[in-house]
């Protein structure tokens, strides 16, 4: 497997910066929806709520794919 600049391999890397980018947008999408809550604005809210369960679909499929990269030990740096 190819390696990039953090020394992990490529695919495991990716997997869990999508993952990370994924859960710490759910995060924030949180917020967002209050704050549309609050300015009466139910449409907008309903779809921030959307787009953040599309992003915890994400983070879950990465975890998935982690557990099935888990035979091989891509969690070392490789030298």
């Amino acid at each position: 497997m190819a390696t990039g600049e953090t020394g992990f391999d490529d695919v495991t890397f990716d997997l869990i910066s999508v993952q990370y980018h994924a859960l710490k947008a759910g995060h924030d999408y949180g917020q967002y929806v209050r704050d549309a809550r609050n300015a009466g604005q139910e449409e907008i809210a309903t779809f921030f709520e959307e787009v953040m369960a599309q992003d915890s679909e994400r983070a879950h499929k990465c975890h998935q794919f982690l557990r099935q990269l888990d035979g091989t030990d891509n969690t070392q740096p490789q030298q």
